[in-house]
């Protein structure tokens, strides 16, 4: 009895064995339908894939392949997976990871691979018992094999994107010191990323070069939003960069490089592009960072025709960046005349140049509001027409002329005669290019009273708000 016991058991045993071969023998045999079905799904269930060539179709399957074959090989011997069974992975994984496809519908066809894999066991597992014990008896080193398997890849894939990045990061800061260095790009990287922002050596287009430096967080601000340590600065520099880099207007990306302590970008106005607007999303991004605890002080140059200028431009954009106060800003030139830049550059000469009656009555003035210098403004952005200056200052004609009197009584000066109203304009711009505390040494950007009138007749920086 004890004989018939023990029969019975192995008999048991060897059927289950059996039909496990069994299985695995089918599937091996029915492969590349099993790896059609897989790409089917797989194109069926992820955008991503169903998006791609009929070449990636044909990469993905040939992968699919030999899964399936290193899976049932692990299977049939009966032993744990190892990295020797999944080294054709790497190479697979760089490949989708430069295909543009994301990790998650990466990892994604991994789980459809799995699924069209065990669903094709429990099929071939059919309705006996010894059929059902064997699927089962495959079930947790297929998990074992996907996991695996899935992990390995993963890493592979992340291990490309950040190598992709380094070289990007690489190539981009390479080509900024070739344009810095007042050469043109060479080599066939360089050349294909300054295309790809834009800028072709060989034409003539309308460009800036805008620097930006961080600044310490103001006093008692809240430090949560960016990291703090040793490497905060380099992670606010790297955002501050990214958010530059998304600054363009013409149809390319803004070639945006973290250079030592500062950032450079490159921004491409294209044919008919504004400088002013250009310069506004500049404002735009500072405003938004400072919303981070990221503050930064932004020199824009002049609009350069090509690449040969973007030396000059660079020195530019680092000049005036000392005409911004301690807090930042954007100190823009396109933004500014050559008259205002003038007095901006004065140093305490021409201030002493200028008619003691005019400081005077420039110093009262501004203490009171500032309503004869936007008279004076308003006055020379009108052309010396009195109705019409009246009427950008919203003020009754006769008002206007009281105060061109005052002004004459004041300062010897008469408006109407050129002379006279260049004494008085140069004299405002270099008045208003000190702060309110005249002892101190740090210049501040000129303010116009009236913005709406005499701002967009001189031009001027923003301040930081």
């Amino acid at each position: 009895m004890s004989g018939g016991f023990s029969t019975g058991t192995l008999t048991a045993a060897e059927a289950v064995r059996a039909e496990r071969a069994r299985i695995l023998s089918e599937l091996l045999d029915d492969l590349g339908d099993l790896a059609d079905t897989a790409v089917t799904t797989m194109r069926a269930e992820i955008p991503a894939y169903a998006a791609q060539d009929a070449s990636f179709h044909s990469d993905v399957r040939d992968q699919v392949v030999q899964h399936y074959r290193s899976k049932l090989a692990v299977l049939f011997e009966d032993r744990t997976v190892t990295l020797d069974d999944i080294a054709f992975t790497r190479r697979a994984a760089m490949r989708r990871a430069r295909a543009g496809v994301a990790l998650a519908d990466y990892i994604n066809a991994f789980r459809v691979g799995q699924q069209v894999f065990w669903e094709a066991v429990i099929e071939r597992a059919g309705r006996s018992f010894a059929g059902h014990d064997a699927a089962l008896s495959l079930a947790a080193p297929l998990m074992r094999y996907c996991d695996f398997a899935s992990t390995h890849a993963a890493n592979a894939y992340m291990e490309f994107q950040q190598y992709a990045a380094a070289e990007a990061v690489r190539e981009s800061r390479d080509l900024l010191e070739t344009f810095l260095a007042g050469g043109t790009p060479a080599r066939g990287r360089q050349i294909a990323a300054a295309q790809a922002h834009g800028l072709w050596p060989e034409t003539s287009t309308p460009m800036l070069v805008v620097i930006a430096v961080l600044l310490p967080q103001t006093p008692g601000a809240c430090a949560a939003a960016v990291p703090t340590g040793p490497d905060r600065g380099a992670d606010a520099r790297h955002a501050a960069c990214a958010a530059i880099a998304r600054t363009w207007g013409n149809g390319t990306r803004t070639l945006s490089v973290v250079r030592h302590s500062e950032i450079v970008a490159l921004p491409v106005l294209g044919p008919g592009g504004d400088p002013e607007e250009l310069c506004d999303r500049l404002q735009a991004v500072r405003e938004n960072l400072l919303s981070e605890e990221i503050v930064l002080a932004m020199g824009v140059s002049t609009v350069i025709d090509g690449t040969a200028r973007i030396p000059q431009a660079y020195q530019e954009a680092r000049a005036v960046l000392e005409f911004l106060p301690e807090e930042g800003g954007v100190a823009a030139l396109p933004r500014i005349t050559p008259f205002q830049y003038l007095a901006l550059r004065a140093d305490d000469t021409a201030r002493h140049l200028v008619d003691p009656r005019i400081t005077s009555l420039l110093a009262e003035d501004r203490a009171r509001g500032g309503v004869l210098t936007a008279t004076i403004r308003a006055f020379a952005a009108a052309d010396l027409n009195l109705r019409t200056a009246a009427e950008r200052l919203q003020i009754h004609p006769n008002t206007a002329q009281y105060r061109l009197r005052r002004i004459r009584e004041r300062t010897g000066r008469n408006l109407r005669r050129i002379n006279d109203l260049v004494d008085l304009l140069v004299a405002i711009s270099l008045h208003d290019s000190l702060p309110p505390d005249t002892n101190s040494g740090r210049r501040r950007l000129a303010t116009a009273t009236d913005d709406r009138h005499a701002g967009r007749a001189y031009g001027r920086f923003h301040e930081p708000r």
